[in-house]
């Protein structure tokens, strides 16, 4: 699944492409997606201009005067630039195409993504309203961060993968700031003292600015490509490590179970 270092790196990459252009047409190839495909996309977005495209957690959001199109990549989504006359492989099934003929090409093998309009202030919507804060802005720091975390019994690992608490700190993500801040996962999140916490705010911040950085580095350009980013080929140190020598201390990496999710770590170095 994308993640937020892959949907920012997504973001980075289409906008130069489409904003201050104008849509000219939307073609929808299959509208049975997790939700079905808003009419409006059809029907509204073509003669608008895309204005800004933006991210709040996953989703990434698509502003015009007369609303957004909010595009959330699922489980398999995937975004690509191509000249309109590019012909749509397997799963490609929706083309935004733009007046001077360049086109946001829509893939999703699984079909869980999804394609919404919302008229209403995007901050309202009824999947945004909810979420936690973005956590490299400054309204992710340890001020409200250690107040909810003293409220919770749960996982620590648990408790970060909460967007209410703080959005976009998927499964491997959160593995690898867990580690950087010494802390083990299964350690209930109120247990977890205040300076540690200051840590792992730190560690959540850096590894997800890095995977961003690497994003970049390794994707460069959206036009032609398969616009899919995955996880930038970059170095995990816990994650997927099973058996493995850990990077401080060489103790065998171990491999358990949290909320159904597989979680890595170091027996020595997390405690």
């Amino acid at each position: 699944m994308p993640e937020l270092p892959e949907v920012e790196t997504t973001r980075r990459g289409i906008a130069p492409h489409i904003e201050g252009k104008q849509v000219s047409q939307v073609i929808v190839r299959q509208a049975k997606l997790r939700w079905p495909v808003s009419p409006e996309v059809s029907t509204l977005l073509p003669g608008l201009c895309i204005n800004h495209v933006k991210r709040r957690a996953k989703y990434l959001l698509l502003e015009t005067d007369k609303g957004t199109l909010i595009i959330h990549l699922g489980m398999s989504g995937s975004l690509r630039i191509v000249q309109a006359s590019t012909t749509p492989e397997k799963h490609e099934h929706i083309d935004i195409i733009f007046s001077n003929n360049t086109c946001l090409r829509y893939k999703d093998p699984r079909r869980f993504g999804s394609l919404l309009w919302s008229t209403d202030v995007i901050e309202n919507h009824k999947l945004i309203q909810h979420l936690g804060p973005e956590p490299l802005s400054d309204a992710f720091n340890i001020d409200d961060f250690y107040p909810k975390a003293q409220l919770k019994k749960t996982p620590i690992k648990s408790f970060i993968m909460d967007g209410q608490v703080v959005v976009g700190v998927g499964n491997i993500y959160a593995s690898e700031a867990l580690f950087q801040a010494g802390i083990h996962p299964k350690r209930a999140a109120n247990k977890v003292s205040k300076k540690r916490l200051i840590n792992l705010v730190f560690a959540i911040k850096k590894i997800l600015a890095q995977a961003i950085q690497q994003g970049g580095t390794t994707l460069k350009d959206f036009v032609n490509s398969d616009g899919n980013p995955g996880y930038f080929q970059q170095t995990l140190n816990v994650y997927g490590q099973k058996d493995k020598p850990c990077p401080r201390c060489k103790t065998p990496i171990k491999q358990i179970i949290i909320a159904q999710r597989s979680t890595f770590y170091c027996t020595h170095c997390q405690r």
